[in-house]
């Protein structure tokens, strides 16, 4: 069950990327889900909460596209993912990586967080 919920989110992730639409994210998410990531120094909870953070994530990038270089899955209720994230933001170009972490419960994600490197992301959207 984790990694087909982690495949899902790939998916929502990916059309967040492409269309901007955030609501495949919130489909897949708990009522009372948390978001973050080490960049912002709080949490989003709930489906409200999930909306702002992924809507301000994405307009921080003019483009963006992820690749997933593993998905980790246990039948616990946890998955990993690495990644790396490529794009362009205020006419720069954009390269990071790391890992996201979901808990997952009842077959959606409850809490997600991702942690990278926040000053490579901010020296290459500011400059």
């Amino acid at each position: 069950m984790s990694k087909q919920v982690a495949d899902r989110f790939v998916e929502a992730l990916w059309r967040l990327e492409e269309d901007r639409d955030v609501e495949k994210l919130v489909k897949i998410h708990t009522e009372d889900c948390t978001t973050g990531n080490v960049a912002v120094p709080q949490t989003f909870d709930g489906h409200e909460g999930l909306r702002e953070f992924w809507t301000n994530y994405r307009n921080t990038f003019d483009d963006m596209k992820s690749e997933f270089h593993n998905v980790f899955a246990d039948g616990d209720g946890h998955a990993a993912l690495e990644w790396t994230t490529e794009g362009s933001a205020n006419g720069n170009t954009v390269s990071y990586q790391g890992v996201s972490i979901l808990e997952i419960e009842d077959g959606k994600v409850k809490r997600f967080m991702a942690y990278f490197d926040p000053r490579s992301l901010t020296e290459q959207v500011v400059s």
